[in-house]
């Protein structure tokens, strides 16, 4: 009976594709999913922070990204893809995951279409497909590195191997990216080669072993699965996707760098390489939103709190080493003591100049916290999109969109005695490892649909930027609303009801868990309920046209303390404001001076004032601090504590997401006080 379900959901899918108007997760009939997403059209930026975000985006970093991934003297991604369609001779070139990457442009190309329309998009877009079309087998495996060599007879015995690498990272990436393509454009031609890779994957994990089946060892495709079976209603795409589950962690070569030495079921802390924890830990989210098995989200909520309250940096980055080893174990025998890689450390084990925290790691943060919002509607997984969105996301790009970090440090230090492996300046390309910046590329291109969702309940607001909502509720009625705000630089929001329901109809507003004193206004006339930080305030009336909704979230300047088990950053302080981190950078302190002698005056009148940084507008804050003249260490690893002769001067600092745009320096975001 199981079969014939599935055979006949099959034959619907391939004379009608399931209609859709959804965002980055088509959740509208996932039964355990609270939250529902808006279109990803519904949203666009009209000024302010995101709307400059998005023409950086639109103007500089997509073309420009789309241009490297074509030049095969950079990156090598697209003449790989021609390589295996045998336009062109060749073997494969650049890192295992370059597929991977050009997918992830591909969404972000997708992304921006729907938002745009732009036709130039469109035709770039299809003319990439055709090539995909070409390189795909005919079981729907798609994977140029293998492809490749089958192609031109070199492949041998080493398959088994290659597939220990990245392919169903890339297959993951583009499921996703199909996905994208489909709500955006309405077109099938992606679509139907996601398909492909997709009963490929289900045909190939009925039947391969556990020790085959954990090739995966950064597992994007538990997402892209669960969404080709969301927008496709196919069912084994849903039965691929428990399997997934069921099969982790049952062999006995199992690591916790993979985090596959013992089964999800049984993983209540974060572990091991911070990438493919956060993605899996997504990927399990999407699972729960479909079959509501409480396991599921039991282990991934104790596994928030592991992160949230001992893993997770004060800029929402993750992943704080470049190496180590998991767990610490009562004895030397590696099956107790594994090396693990750019990962999670111990709790509270947050180093500042050595920290890893991989750009696609904090992604990962927000897409694993998005994942767990829609399934609840806390408004604690929305704190920490926004903590990593303005945070440890958009320091991994330039001001200007076309340079890029691999990894986020939260103290630059020049005598450092040793060289770690990732630059401390952004690169238009980095060598082996751009993950990072085709994965920002998409994320920019996506915050839109961040913004929003619909619920049972109403409309939730997210987050905050200038933008006009014109979307559908779930009761099928027009919704259209035009938000106004300075946010994150002022806490002042309105929003302004265009269109809505006939009928009484709810609001429920963000008041982020950071903030105190937020008050709400309705048509100028102040609301006395009691307004809760890291909640939702839900507003409920008829509404009519011209009604506004006035939001003031106060955003002083706060000085901020690590829980003392941090040894890292013991009797030091970071400076936030609102959503946004702050840091120092050397081009504000006297000739010579190191960033690690500043001691900030906590009791300084900390004033803030706009500056220009490669034309972009930012808040700075100025505050007062001291260095001691006597500065040297040259051949000293102690010395007496001296306040005399300190000297007294004024800094700014500058958000954390915009340090390294102006030249080399030292940077640091905790200081001494």
């Amino acid at each position: 009976m199981k079969k014939q379900i599935i055979v006949l959901s099959a034959i619907l899918f391939s004379t009608a594709f399931i209609a859709q108007n959804k965002g980055l997760v088509a959740n509208s009939e996932s039964p355990y999913s609270k939250l529902q997403s808006v279109g990803l059209q519904d949203v666009k930026w009209t000024n302010g922070f995101w709307k400059e975000q998005f023409d950086v985006e639109t103007k500089n970093t997509l073309p420009y990204m789309w241009d490297l991934y074509h030049n095969d003297e950079v990156s090598h991604a697209y003449k790989n893809f021609e390589i295996a369609a045998g336009i062109s001779k060749g073997t494969f070139k650049g890192p295992s995951f370059h597929d991977g990457d050009f997918y992830k442009i591909f969404e972000g190309m997708a992304a921006t279409y729907a938002v745009t329309k732009d036709k130039k998009l469109d035709a770039e877009m299809d003319k990439a497909i055709a090539l995909f079309e070409k390189v795909q087998r005919k079981d729907g495996y798609l994977h140029t590195p293998v492809l490749i060599d089958e192609r031109w007879g070199t492949l041998g015995p080493e398959e088994v191997k290659k597939q220990l690498g990245f392919e169903k990272y890339n297959m993951g990436h583009l499921m996703t990216a199909a996905c994208i393509h489909y709500r955006a454009t309405g077109k099938t031609n992606f679509l139907n080669i996601a398909k492909g890779v997709a009963d490929f994957l289900y045909d190939f994990y009925k039947k391969a072993s556990p020790e085959l089946a954990r090739n995966a060892i950064c597992p994007s495709h538990y997402m892209g699965i669960v969404e080709m079976y969301r927008t496709t209603k196919n069912p084994k795409y849903l039965e691929l996707a428990n399997n997934l589950i069921d099969i982790r962690g049952t062999t006995e070569d199992g690591t916790d760098d993979n985090q596959d030495r013992i089964p999800f079921r049984q993983q209540t802390t974060a572990m091991g390489h911070a990438v493919r924890a956060n993605y899996l830990y997504a990927g399990v989210a999407d699972l729960y939103a479909e079959t509501g098995e409480k396991k599921l989200l039991d282990n991934l909520e104790s596994i928030w709190d592991d992160v949230t309250y001992r893993k997770m940096y004060i800029t929402g980055a993750c992943g704080s080493l470049y190496d180590g080893v998991s767990p610490d174990g009562t004895s030397y025998n590696p099956t107790d003591v594994q090396k693990i890689h750019q990962a999670y450390g111990r709790p509270f084990q947050l180093p500042n100049a050595t920290a890893h925290t991989e750009t696609c790691a904090n992604i990962g943060n927000v897409l694993w916290n998005w994942r767990m919002l829609q399934i609840t509607g806390d408004a604690k997984y929305a704190d920490i999109v926004e903590l990593a969105l303005y945070n440890s996301v958009l320091s991994g790009i330039s001001l200007e969109g076309k340079e890029f970090f691999y990894n986020n440090p939260l103290n630059v230090s020049k005598d450092l005695p040793f060289k770690q492996r990732w630059s401390k300046e952004r690169e238009g390309y980095i060598a082996l490892s751009n993950c990072c910046a085709p994965n920002v590329t998409r994320t920019i291109a996506e915050v839109s649909n961040y913004a929003y969702n619909f619920s049972k309940e109403g409309l939730y607001v997210n987050l905050y930027g200038s933008n006009n909502l014109s979307s559908t509720t779930l009761a099928g009625e027009k919704i259209e609303i035009e938000q106004q705000t300075n946010y994150p630089w002022d806490g002042k929001v309105t929003l302004k009801i265009v269109k809505a329901p006939k009928d009484v109809y709810a609001f429920l507003l963000r008041i982020p868990g950071w903030s105190q004193g937020t008050t709400i206004s309705l048509n100028g006339k102040k609301i006395n309920e009691a307004i809760t930080s890291g909640s939702y305030q839900k507003i409920v009336q008829k509404w009519k046209k011209g009604d506004v909704i006035e939001l003031n979230i106060p955003m002083p300047v706060e000085l901020m303390q690590a829980n003392p088990l941090v040894e890292e950053v013991k009797n030091q302080v970071a400076v936030k404001r609102g959503p946004i981190v702050y840091c120092l950078e050397s081009d504000q302190l006297p000739e010579n001076a190191s960033i690690n002698e500043v001691v900030l005056d906590v009791n300084s009148k900390f004033t803030t004032d706009f500056i220009k940084i490669c034309d972009r507008q930012l808040l700075s804050i100025t505050a007062s601090s001291s260095i001691n003249n006597d500065t040297s260490w040259d051949k000293k690893l102690y010395k007496p504590l001296s306040a005399k002769d300190s000297k007294e001067f004024t800094v700014k600092l500058i958000p954390y997401f915009a340090w390294g745009n102006h030249g080399k320096g030292e940077m640091s975001v905790w200081l001494s006080h």
